[in-house]
């Protein structure tokens, strides 16, 4: 047999081996902490035609739309569905990546519980875990050095991307913020319109 040719029955054993084997696009199971169950398909991360003045690893949060872009290289962009802050609760301007952490833990703080006064009961802190507001993963906004309390993060409620509901912070699926953690180091550029 010519070793240059492929045979079915290599091929179906091949496939075989590479879907027992977890090398296959991930879907994630219900009620997993990356399930992106109820998020819309237009709320699907995608590449898109960006045409801002922005460089390349820089990442843009359009509030409007509900969309954040990474910038990449040949006008190109990572996009992705976002959860933004009610009316009058979001950061604009810009800012940049001044912390980054893994499973965050999270407390409210003194004027998110004066807005929503059940918060009261996570004032001591929630710990990092799939229970978490934060999710996975959380890039925290500096301005001038100086913490904005205001982060992209993961969240543990997926059906709300796309929607205005947060006290401020920039909402993504968790499989989504772990992407985009990967991708911007601290220091990275952040332009919220």
């Amino acid at each position: 047999m010519d070793n240059d040719h492929i045979t079915r029955r290599g091929l179906v054993l091949g496939c075989v081996a590479l879907m027992t084997s977890g090398c296959t696009t991930a879907s994630w199971p219900i009620g997993s902490p990356f399930s992106s169950n109820g998020v819309s398909y237009r709320n699907r991360r995608r590449e898109v035609a960006y045409s801002g003045g922005e460089a390349p690893g820089n990442i843009v949060v359009n509030t409007y739309e509900r969309y954040l872009y990474y910038v990449e290289d040949e006008g190109r962009a990572t996009r992705y569905g976002v959860a933004v802050g009610e009316e009058g609760l979001t950061l604009k301007g810009n800012a940049v990546v001044g912390r980054k952490a893994e499973w965050p833990s999270w407390t409210p703080t003194a004027s998110m519980i004066e807005r929503k006064p059940r918060l009261a009961q996570y004032a001591g802190g929630v710990p990092g875990g799939e229970n978490n507001p934060l999710g996975a993963a959380a890039l925290y906004l500096y301005q001038g050095g100086r913490d904005t309390y205001f982060r992209i993060h993961g969240t543990n409620e997926p059906w709300l991307i796309g929607q205005a509901v947060s006290n401020g912070c920039i909402r993504m699926t968790n499989e989504d913020i772990v992407h985009l953690y990967g991708r911007a180091p601290i220091g990275t550029g952040v332009l919220v319109i």
